[in-house]
């Protein structure tokens, strides 16, 4: 008597691990320089990130403020959701954190000197070369962007020295036309074809 015949199954080589050693042409694509990390490695590798750009605005006091954001994601379609994030120490979270409705603009590629104005510190980003209007509850809403939000404040989640804000949103229109601004190597950069 015979024993019965096992089928066999077929096994397939696994990846290596990134973090094991590699040999052989192309070996390692970076992985034997890999370094610990740290905010610098953080940044260095978020600069190969191309993001859309946009600019948050709220509210403080009767006075309008705002920020440029890269850090913008859709969270959710149903409930609508998207978040962002922002610094602590930024001249415009006490804004933030006491707004219940707050704007998101994503900005064209013809917005640079916007994003700039926003971006710099101690900027009078809301004077006169600023295009903008009081929207839905009373947010201030820019001129000329490709689209906007006004959102309500659903989440305010501690992160490091930072908070994720997690906003729903309310009103808003993404008719505008042109071609998005992108944050890529620490500049605002044209969508290339």
């Amino acid at each position: 008597m015979t024993a019965p015949t096992v089928p066999t199954v077929p096994t397939f080589p696994t990846a290596p691990s990134p973090r094991a050693p590699r040999s052989g042409a192309g070996a390692g694509a970076g992985i034997g320089t890999a370094r610990p990390g740290s905010p610098d490695l953080l940044r260095s590798v978020f600069r190969q990130h191309a993001a859309g750009v946009a600019v948050i605005t709220a509210q403080d006091g009767g006075r309008p403020v705002g920020f440029t954001a890269t850090s913008l994601n859709s969270v959710s379609a149903d409930p609508p959701l998207l978040s962002f994030t922002i610094g602590t120490g930024a001249s415009t979270w006490p804004a933030v954190r006491d707004s219940e409705y707050l704007g998101v603009h994503i900005l064209g590629e013809h917005q640079r000197e916007l994003a700039g104005l926003f971006a710099r510190s101690g900027a009078d980003r809301f004077g006169p070369s600023t295009g903008w209007a009081a929207g839905p509850h009373g947010v201030p809403v820019l001129d000329g962007v490709l689209a906007w939000l006004v959102c309500r404040v659903v989440a305010r989640v501690p992160a490091g020295e930072h908070r994720v804000i997690i906003a729903e949103a309310v009103v808003g229109d993404p008719a505008g036309e042109g071609r998005p601004l992108l944050y890529h190597q620490g500049r605002f950069n044209a969508l290339r074809d």
